[in-house]
């Protein structure tokens, strides 16, 4: 299974993105879990969203909760990040991860996932 990430760029705050992760070598419904981390240099990689493919349910970080939404494209193979209301500290670069089994109790956990993507880079500045 592999992972592409994409749909970067450079926005305003306040303006909106979406960003995308395809699924290739498999398919959605085999995967238990895909998540989203972000990175800026000089940080770790942090948590800011998952969905849970089985059952359908999402969960977001507090700094990106009622901005960011999380949806699924079966036909394209993609789950999609979409950003709303972005703010110069969601700059950084996105990186999506997966599981074929829900991490109990660690989805934030960066070496809870063994399939990863190459990130796509937003910035968000004026």
């Amino acid at each position: 299974v592999q992972l592409q990430a994409s749909g970067g760029g450079l926005v305003q705050p306040g303006d909106s993105l979406r960003i995308s992760c395809e699924v290739s070598g498999s398919t959605l419904r085999t995967l238990g879990i895909l998540t989203w981390f972000r990175q800026v240099p000089g940080k770790e990689r942090e948590f800011v969203a998952y969905l849970r493919l089985g059952l359908g349910r999402t969960y977001f970080a507090d700094s990106v909760q009622g901005r960011f939404t999380i949806s699924r494209d079966n036909a394209r193979n993609t789950v999609n990040l979409q950003m709303n209301s972005l703010k110069p500290e969601d700059t950084g670069v996105y990186f999506c991860a997966a599981r074929y089994n829900f991490p109990v109790g660690s989805y934030s956990r960066v070496d809870m996932y063994d399939i990863w993507g190459r990130g796509t880079l937003v910035t968000v500045s004026s």
